[in-house]
This record gives C-alpha cells, structure tokens and sequence, in this order.
C-alpha cells in the first residue's frame, strides 16, 4: 500500500493519519476536507466560542511541530467513490486514485421546515460559531433552542453566562430521559430551571415563522413561541451522501464490521461509522469526541493490516463523552442506551455531585456522574472487563461511610 486518501479533515480523519505515521507508513496520504481550515476542536463551539472564551487559533487540533507530510485539500468535496477503480471524485472535477481509503466525513445537523430562515442556526462548523457568536451580542436577541440533548444544554448554559433570554423546547418528558432516565433527566431539567432556562418539555415543533427572518416558533398543539434567534440542535445525520452507488452498505452510516473495515482497503471512523461492538452488543454509530480519536486510529491500523489476520483486531470501546453546563462536568462511560435500570448510589439527581449506575442484563453497561471525574473514569476499565451489577452494588454497600460531622 503506497497511497492512502482520508475524506474528511476533522477529528478522526486527523487521527487516522497520525496513526498511519506512527505505524511506519511512510507512502503518500491526502486528506480531503470541505473546510476552507485545518483540523479544529468542536466540543468548544457550543461554550468557549460562542461565550467568547476561546478564538478559532485556539482550538487547533494540530500542534505547531506536528509533521505529518500529507497533502491536504481543503475547501474541497468529495462527490462520489469508485469503489472498483479505487478512485474519489471531487467537486472541483478532479479524482483521486489510492490503495487504501479512510471515509471520516462525520455528519450533518439534522433541519427542519424553516431552516434557511435569517436567524437559524445550526452548531456543527466553527463558521457557524462565529456567526451565532456575533448575533448573539447584537443587542439582547431571545434565543429558543429546539433540543435538550447535550448540545441545546450546553448552548443554553452558554446563553444564560451572556445574560440572554433562553427558551428550550424538548420534544420528551425530561431531557435526555430517552437515554439517562427521566430520574437524570428530571435533576438535568431542574439544573437549567434553576439557572433561568424556559424549559418547554413534551412539546413538538410544526415549523418555523417567519418571512425572511425567523420570528417564532409554532408548536404541534398550536401555541407559539416568540424568537429573534432559533438554534436547531435535533441531532445529525451521517454524511454519507456522495457514496450513493459506490456499493459500500450504508444503514445509517457506513456499515463496517468489528474491526471497522467498510470494503477491502476501505475503512470508516468517527459519527459516520457504524459498526457492531461486540463489548457492548450494540450495532450503531458513536458520535463522541473521544470514539473519533480511538476509531480513527484503529481504522488506520486496520488498514495497514491488510489480510494478516494476526493484526486484525476488533474494535471494542467503552464510550466516554462529557459535558460542561454551567457548575457541572457531566461524564458518562459506557452506554446507556437501552439500559434495564439505572440507580443513584451516591448523591441525588439534584446535587452537584452524584454517580448513577446502569445495568443492562446483568452488568454494569454504564456510570453517570456530575463533577466525579476520577470516580467516574474509574469504571471504565470495570466496564470493559464486564463489572456484573451485583458485584458493584456489593462494593458499595461494603465501602466506608464518611463520618457524620
């Protein structure tokens, strides 16, 4: 294998080609990203961009030294893929021949009805940041944001620091309850209500109003809210688009199998990749900032691998994603989806500090926690070596109190 093409110039494209490098490959790689820039840090976007905390020079992915001797075409798109030719189609009319292809295009916000409307935003690029950021700080904009999952929080924690007013609407009874719990979800619902939040639970979204400028929002039961700013944060959809025809299996995502192979001489990383884990028994995308790095770098060694079967591995992560709302670090490692039961074994849903357990049949599938970093993170080698919940309710019923004071 002497030349490998890397679509998609984020996070676990990134990852993939310092992996390469660090494995010894020393033939030609060219990463293609629709970006006019190089690599950035998302997870800043919905806080130290949009608060003005951070600049755009400061969340490069990439250090100073870093040489990795790749070609990078950025500003550019790739339109179709040549699975037999072993060739990629850009939109600028040229095409790319390789031995060896990484697909890490990610995903796409998620629209609606309105979307194009002056006023909606999506937070996926950090054009868009910087744009939200501005129209932000034009006077004190009313701001509606349509989601509750970890990105309409964090924006609306970030709104609430720069004083604005903030309405979030959430289609289910408590936010992320569909995934944590309504028991989470209840203590995340009474964190953002305590902090000004106008949270509007259990409610659909009809459209968007407005004539060239989005003015409001109207509700499947009829009711509208007034909004000078609407940021939808309904979730992505993998950008798969432009591998229509190329005979790759697409279900939601790149289908891979275990060891994230797509095609022979084709794997796939990051939130565009689904694939089973065979740890966890799920069959799905990951759309967390550290899978990108992990799966990006396993892509890569699986493709060096070839047909050794000696080096083809399967690639099996615990999950870890967190998130920063206001006084709170939220982690999670393992998964929650799906889960049987969820317990609180230290703190409530509404202290800032407390761990939940999950248990799916009869392990621990995942650990909760606000501003438990070390405990959290504790779990995660348990998880990975299949911690049974009856073990884990055991050491904590065995576990010293503290004093009473």
């Amino acid at each position: 294998m002497e030349n490998i093409v890397v679509v998609g110039a984020s996070l676990a494209g990134l990852s993939a080609v310092r992996e390469l490098r660090a494995e010894g490959f020393s033939g030609s790689i060219t990463v293609i990203g629709d970006e006019q820039i190089r690599p950035y840090d998302r997870p800043p976007l919905s806080k130290q961009i949009i608060t003005g905390k951070l600049t755009a020079s400061e969340i490069s992915l990439e250090s100073p030294d870093e040489e990795l001797s790749a070609e990078w075409r950025l500003g550019v798109t790739a339109t179709a893929l040549d699975l037999a030719g072993k060739r990629v189609a850009l939109d600028s009319g040229e095409s790319l021949t390789f031995d060896g292809l990484v697909i890490a295009t990610g995903a796409r916000p998620r629209q609606m009805p309105g979307s194009k409307l002056r006023g909606v935003f999506t937070l996926r690029t950090l054009a868009e940041a910087e744009e939200l950021r501005h129209t932000l700080t034009e006077g004190t904009p009313r701001v509606v944001i349509v989601g509750g999952g970890f990105i309409g929080a964090e924006l609306a924690a970030s709104c609430r620091s720069l004083g604005l007013e903030v309405s979030v609407i959430e289609a289910g009874p408590t936010p992320m309850g569909a995934v944590l719990g309504d028991v989470i979800g209840s203590g995340l619902a009474a964190l953002h209500r305590n902090n000004g939040v106008n949270l509007l639970l259990g409610l659909g979204v009809e459209e968007l109003i407005g004539e060239t400028e989005v003015r409001g929002i109207r509700m499947l039961d009829g009711s509208t809210i007034e909004a000078d700013i609407v940021v939808l944060a309904i979730g992505v959809v993998p950008s798969t688009d432009w591998l229509v025809g190329s005979g790759l299996k697409m279900d939601n995502g790149v289908v891979c199998d275990a060891s994230c192979l797509a095609a022979p001489d084709v794997v796939a990383a990051g939130d565009v990749a689904r694939w089973p884990n065979q740890l966890s028994g799920e069959f799905r995308r990951v759309e967390h900032w550290d899978n990108a790095i992990r799966q990006g770098e396993h892509a890569a060694r699986r493709l060096l691998a070839g047909s050794d079967d000696e080096k083809i591995l399967a690639y099996e992560p615990v999950p870890w994603v967190w998130s920063d709302q206001y006084d709170r670090k939220f982690q999670i490692v393992g998964s929650p989806a799906g889960h049987d039961e969820v317990r609180l074994v230290q703190g409530t849903e509404h202290d800032e500090r407390f761990i939940a357990l999950y248990r799916k049949d009869r392990h621990v599938s995942a650990v909760f926690g606000s501003n438990q970093t070390r405990k959290v993170l504790a779990y995660r080698k348990r998880i990975q070596d299949r911690l049974l919940w009856a073990d884990a309710l055991a050491e904590l019923d065995q576990a010293p109190q503290p004093a009473s004071v």
